[in-house]
């Protein structure tokens, strides 16, 4: 009996967490700094949670082999936005005063990378 991952699913693994990387090293670049990697609760899970200057970014990343189908950002539907509000808010109770905050994506598509801003308006 294996306890492996079968190899369809270890790949995508392997893929998700090298876009990550990608994603981080880029963010990196332009300044921001690495708070929190994978946050997770019972609402979902956050890739990145990164602070630029004063503001804590909450970053989805998301890779696609092309944009064939919509692409990368098409992929963060309207429940995938609700996950991440309800998430960032847990995280955020950990604070007494929560500082400024706001939603990015990193979206990968084939060798593109695009950083949107600000995708999620409250």
């Amino acid at each position: 009996m294996s306890f492996l991952r079968p190899a369809k699913e270890a790949s995508a693994v392997a893929r998700g967490q090298a876009a990550e990387e990608e994603a981080l090293a880029y963010l990196r670049q332009q300044g921001l700094v690495l708070v929190e990697r994978n946050f997770s609760c019972r609402c979902g899970e956050i890739d990145l949670i990164m602070r630029d200057k004063h503001a804590l970014v909450f970053v989805e990343v998301r890779q696609r082999g092309s944009r064939r189908f919509g692409g990368a950002a098409a992929s963060v539907t309207a429940v995938k936005q609700t996950r991440l509000v309800q998430t960032a808010s847990l995280y955020l109770q950990r604070f007494a005063r929560p500082p400024a905050c706001r939603f990015d994506l990193v979206a990968i598509d084939g060798n593109d990378l695009e950083w949107l801003q600000d995708i999620i308006s409250q």
